[in-house]
């Protein structure tokens, strides 16, 4: 077959944000299923499956969802984090990211109709972190005359799949 987006070189800032965008819909969609199906086995009176979705949706984090919060502090906040106007905005995102590990080892913990909250506390907290990096922060990036979107993301699958 021939070879994925990741292979390829990403020329400009609009392709680089549309790869980090599909990523980014794909986790969302992957950690919501995820969480539903711990509150669907809670609900269900199933402590088994709930127990064991709960370690699916932790297996998950541990394996895409925090390489990829990582991945994204060095060379994607790294730039902007250094500028006057967006030094504030990557002090929310890190605080973001520390707040879903955070999350993540609650949940590492929890069982049951706890682990079924924390699991969408996760999710949520997810999905208004992506809200802002693709409405706040990529653009920023984009429109900022030093900064490259494209180059910062180079060859990192964790940030724009592979």
């Amino acid at each position: 077959m021939g070879h994925g987006h990741a292979d390829h070189e990403l020329h400009s800032d609009d392709e680089a944000l549309a790869a980090i965008e599909h990523h980014h819909a794909h986790m969302l969609e992957r950690v919501t299923a995820l969480a539903e199906a711990i509150v669907a086995a809670v609900e269900a009176g199933d402590v088994g499956t709930a127990h064991d979705e709960k370690a699916n949706l932790v297996e998950w984090c541990e394996n895409d969802l925090i390489p990829h919060a990582v991945a994204e502090e060095g060379p994607l906040y790294g730039g902007a984090g250094r500028t006057d106007k967006g030094h504030l905005l990557v002090e929310g995102m890190l605080q973001d990211h520390q707040t879903i590990i955070g999350l993540v080892e609650e949940l590492r913990a929890a069982e049951g109709a706890r682990a079924a909250a924390v699991g969408f506390a996760i999710a949520r907290a997810f999905q208004l972190h992506l809200r802002k990096e693709n409405g706040l922060l990529f653009p920023y990036i984009a429109a900022h005359p030093d900064l490259s979107l494209a180059e910062s993301v180079r060859g990192l699958e964790e940030i724009v799949g592979s």
